[in-house]
């Protein structure tokens, strides 16, 4: 006859852990059965003998001593077997955990492997912009800077107009070339001023 024991109960009447008892349910040396979505260990009345003591007669006439002699020696050779069995788990588990950090410790490397190339690539970027940036700062302070602007006094003198009514003259078509929006021209601070880069022989012909 069939007896269903649980496996902690298993466990305690071998003196094994239950690792071990599940162990022995993987590699199929104990019988499992699921009943009402727990788990027992399926036990014939010849696994019982083994795991069960023998119950010894109370009764004057029992030999206790010839008894216990018979059932010690198995006894001992199963719970060696159960010890080896216990063992032989733990080793697995260590086993499986080392497996287990060496797998991560290889993923962890991989992911600071990527951050460290998106961390570069990024850094390379960045670098690129700032250098166009700069390199298109530099080209706007040279245009600027190539523009010499100067008053009219100093461009009249530049050009040796000295007269009064021929500097009148040009000052009047430079006003004029600065509304219609030369720009050769500009106002600076209210004042008219004048590209020296530039030439102007269309205003002083």
């Amino acid at each position: 006859m069939e007896k269903l024991m649980k496996p902690a109960e298993y466990a305690k009447e071998l003196g094994i852990s239950r690792q071990a008892v599940y162990a022995k349910i993987k590699r199929g040396i104990l019988t499992a059965k699921n009943v009402e979505g727990k788990l027992y260990i399926v036990v014939d009345n010849t696994q019982e003998e083994n795991i069960t003591p023998t119950k010894q007669n109370n009764t004057p006439n029992s030999k206790v001593s010839t008894d216990t002699k018979a059932v010690e020696p198995k006894d001992y050779k199963r719970l060696l077997e159960a010890k080896d069995e216990t063992i032989k788990v733990l080793k697995g588990t260590v086993k499986d955990l080392k497996k287990s950090n060496k797998q991560i410790s290889t993923t962890l490397r991989g992911e600071i492997d990527l951050l460290k190339e998106a961390f570069f690539e990024m850094r390379t970027l960045y670098a690129k912009q700032l250098e166009y940036k700069q390199s298109e700062e530099t080209i706007d302070v040279v245009s600027e800077n190539t523009v010499t602007w100067i008053g009219l006094k100093k461009f009249l003198k530049k050009q040796n107009i000295h007269k009064e009514k021929q500097q009148q003259k040009v000052i009047k078509r430079l006003k004029k070339a600065y509304k219609n929006g030369d720009i050769r021209l500009t106002k600076i601070e209210g004042k008219l001023k004048l590209d020296l880069n530039q030439t102007y022989e269309d205003i002083l012909d």
